[in-house]
């Protein structure tokens, strides 16, 4: 992996994979943390850019991007926004161009702008009916009183309809910067090729520097919260915040993690659903991106099993700080396990330009994703059990309580 810097300031980051395709994607610092008051603001101007350029309408770029792109899309998140896809080596530059175009030249016009509103109103609304999703937006939201992961990346219906064109002309100028624009490149093609093209397209885009983000943390409201809906069944879902841990803990909990609640033979799987029977979906997910940073389990289960399931929980939880039931040769199965899964999730290239421009974004060092599963024979059972006594504690339980 290389690193290179445009003389605008735009990162350039070079992963060579022999192949006949070119990933790619654009990262910029431009996600949900960047707005003020007026919530779902980024995760808007991620839409209208799609909307016309200057030499373009959106059915000419919609056209341009399913001929040259077999693949593509974008993507707001808390601390930034990606736009990304997947093309043929000898049809880069023509993909290339057309996101370049919507990125540097977007026209913002009144036309259409109604109706695009309207269609992220209806993307809010097929939220609120995913209840996965639902219940850990309002698990967020009651583990937190000032973080912006309180409230849901697209905004509310509120907050929406007090968005104007001018709000989105204002928060891409700020933004959509060279300096804050990272672009990782997964492809066959040589070094100057990708840089070729990139200057080709970026070079004479110049802006001023925006500010700095600095990511700001909260301790979290521990408890137990109930919200009731009306559908099948029941979610439950617990948080434990991270940003306090350092990179040698971070990879102990994902040792502990890939032992406690990944895959069929996890405890948590063992004692929630072979042997009992309480649920189906049993899960975890690390959410180490900068401004989130928590550790969630996620059990999805009838209501007339809350009660149990909390309770086998909160065992396995207090058990595994108590006593680490892990010799070497279950600590070695256990690593060699979270190194397959680590492979496979960057088997397709278009995930590794991902996981690449953001951590560029985010941590200001892509280099961090490698070193995630480096010298991983070097963490012990005690490592383990320490970050386990450090992160398992006041819990923010979310229920989110249907009908059987």
């Amino acid at each position: 992996m290389k690193k290179f810097y445009l003389e605008n300031g735009i990162k350039i980051i070079y992963e060579y994979r022999n192949t006949n395709l070119t990933s790619f994607c654009i990262s910029l610092d431009a996600g949900a943390v960047r707005e003020d008051e007026k919530l779902g603001l980024a995760h808007v101007t991620e839409h209208m850019v799609f909307k016309g350029t200057s030499t373009k309408n959106e059915l000419e770029i919609n056209t341009l991007c399913d001929k040259y792109f077999g693949f593509n899309n974008a993507m707001t998140n808390y601390p930034y926004v990606i736009y990304y896809g997947t093309a043929l080596n000898e049809d880069l530059d023509n993909a290339f161009m057309v996101y370049s175009d919507i990125l540097v030249n977007p026209s913002f016009k009144e036309e259409g702008f109604q109706q695009e509103m309207n269609v992220i109103k209806e993307e809010l609304q097929e939220w609120s009916e995913d209840n996965d999703q639902h219940c850990e937006d309002l698990l967020y939201k009651n583990s937190f009183s000032k973080r912006r992961i309180k409230e849901l990346i697209i905004g509310n219906e509120e907050t929406l309809n007090g968005i104007k064109l001018s709000d989105i002309k204002e928060f891409y100028n700020k933004f959509y910067v060279p300096s804050n624009c990272v672009i990782a490149f997964v492809t066959s093609l040589s070094e100057k090729e990708v840089l070729d093209i990139s200057r080709k397209y970026l070079e004479n885009w110049n802006k001023t520097p925006s500010t700095i983000h600095k990511p700001y943390y909260e301790t979290n409201k521990p408890g137990v919260f109930i919200d009731n809906k009306v559908f099948s069944g029941s979610k439950i879902q617990y948080s434990f915040p991270i940003h306090h841990l350092n990179q040698k803990e971070m990879k102990a909990l994902r040792l502990f993690d890939a032992y406690f609640a990944q895959g069929t033979s996890s405890k948590l799987y063992h004692n929630i659903r072979t042997l009992k029977g309480f649920a189906y979906d049993v899960s975890s997910a690390i959410r180490y991106e900068r401004d989130i940073k928590t550790y969630n389990l996620y059990v999805s289960t009838s209501t007339k099993n809350i009660d149990d399931v909390v309770e086998v929980i909160d065992r396995l939880i207090k058990n595994s700080k108590e006593e680490l039931i892990i010799d070497n040769e279950r600590l070695k199965d256990i690593r060699k396990s979270f190194m397959v899964k680590r492979e496979l999730f960057i088997e397709k290239s278009i995930q590794l330009a991902k996981e690449l421009s953001t951590y560029e974004t985010m941590f200001d060092n892509c280099e961090i994703f490698y070193e995630e599963v480096q010298e991983l024979d070097c963490i012990t059972r005690e490592d383990i059990i320490k970050v386990v006594n450090k992160v398992f504690n006041n819990a923010t339980i979310e229920i989110l309580r249907g009908h059987d």
